[in-house]
């Protein structure tokens, strides 16, 4: 037999050897893209996260303003002035004023005023980390998606190798009667299927490349490190349980529910009154009967509401504001309950992928790597037919590309499942009132 499967020292192509020049050139000019770096450039500046911070920072400053009294008012005019000759001096009840008047909202509404856009701006805090776990984790799955179509096309490219050594050999039986065209063609058959499979590969290289474009930019395009992507270790079950109630999505919730009710609070103070608080300064101009100036006078007045009739103000934004507390109360529990059963899934598939990606590496690969040789050895030797060693060479491609595909499937769970992280940097105080 002139040709071997496992001819190491077959001379290469011209065409590889050019592509594979190409290949160090542009390797050498830019560096590897790993997951790290991906996660970092896809971070570094997104526009979602950014925007989150700067509306939480806008919500800060008008909570400060939100809990300041009304500037105060200052008037001038006057009284009993004469119409005839608009005389100042004439008439002894004649008078300029200046008034400065202070208003103040009823109860404590100013605090929960306050309170309420603080908790907006908490809400926001809470969604631009969201945000950015979000990005996280897409990042990661399109990424080790990236790996797997790379790695499969590097599988490809290998086997692709051997069924072209396949179908030479059996073209070389066939001119000396030891096989029968039936063979040569389905040898060059499944070379072509090979192909097509290298082709759909490429296209799906190009997609995820392009996915990663809308964090990464031009880095997307870069060498993905040949090294599987290493991902952080997972806690314990029970703790990604307990830290639920911490996650993003469930803090904003939160945040959004504690602002509701700091209304609800607001919404009560309207039944006591409210207040307004003058000081006037009179000046007078006329001169009693003895000549002298007549005394400057002063004023001080006080108003309050009087919320007598509340049955269709008062009482109706009390109920409104209550709804409303309702409604985000049952909104932070219907994200509990998504990220749970997300939690219960996901582990579930990672723990189902993890025993699949075992029993591949400890037994699949290296029984379809025996069997393949057997098939080999039987082929040469005339015990078997062509047909046989084709099916051992395809179940061998197969089971290499499963065990990459599980292995990247099972870290997508992973990263799905640290996305259920607790979340660390932006820490609300429990509910209050919450059931309520």
């Amino acid at each position: 037999m002139s040709a071997s499967l496992f001819d190491s020292r077959r001379r290469p192509r011209p065409s590889r050897l050019l592509c594979w020049a190409l290949l160090s050139v542009s390797l050498g000019a830019r560096a590897e893209l790993t997951l790290g770096e991906a996660e970092r450039l896809a971070l570094a500046a997104d526009p979602a996260v950014v925007g989150a911070h700067a509306r939480a920072n806008a919500l800060q400053n008008q909570a400060v303003a939100d809990g300041q009294l009304p500037d105060p008012k200052l008037g001038f005019g006057a009284y009993n002035l004469p119409l005839y000759d608009f005389s100042l001096d004439q008439e002894a009840m004649t008078q300029l004023y200046t008034r400065v008047q202070q208003t103040f909202p009823r109860g404590h509404t100013l605090r929960y005023q306050r309170q309420h856009t603080e908790w907006l701006g908490k809400a926001e805090l809470a969604r631009a980390e969201l945000a950015g776990r979000e990005i996280q984790r897409d990042v990661r799955t399109t990424f080790l998606e990236l790996y797997y179509q790379q790695r499969a096309a590097g599988v490809v490219a290998q086997s692709r190798d051997l069924f072209e050594q396949l179908v030479e050999i059996t073209r070389s039986h066939f001119a000396t009667g030891r096989v029968s065209q039936q063979d040569v063609l389905q040898a060059q058959l499944e070379l072509s299927r090979l192909d097509d499979r290298a082709t759909r590969i490429e296209g799906e290289i190009e997609e995820q490349r392009a996915q990663l474009a809308r964090w990464l930019g031009d880095s997307a395009w870069q060498s993905v490190s040949e090294m599987f992507p290493v991902l952080p270790a997972l806690p314990a079950l029970t703790e990604l349980e307990a830290g639920l109630a911490q996650h993003p999505s469930v803090q904003t919730a939160s945040a959004q529910l504690q602002a509701n009710q700091q209304m609800v609070k607001a919404a009560r103070e309207q039944y006591k009154p409210g207040w307004d608080v003058g000081l006037e300064y009179r000046k007078r101009f006329a001169e009693d009967a003895s000549g002298d100036d007549l005394p400057d006078m002063m004023a001080a007045m006080v108003t309050m509401d009087l919320p007598l009739f509340t049955g269709k103000r008062q009482d109706k934004r009390l109920a409104a504001s209550q709804q409303n507390a309702e409604a985000a109360h049952q909104m932070r529990e219907q994200r509990l309950r998504e990220l749970r059963r997300t939690l219960q899934t996901e582990y579930a598939r990672w723990r189902r992928l993890d025993e699949q990606a075992t029993l591949y590496r400890d037994r699949l690969i290296s029984e379809a790597t025996d069997n393949s040789a057997a098939a080999l050895h039987a082929y040469r030797s005339g015990i078997s037919e062509f047909t046989t060693l084709m099916r051992a060479r395809i179940t061998e491609l197969d089971v290499r590309l499963q065990d990459l595909r599980l292995r990247v499937d099972r870290a997508k769970a992973q990263a799905a499942l640290l996305f259920l992280l607790p979340d660390r940097n932006v820490q609300l105080v429990p509910d209050e009132g919450a059931n309520s």
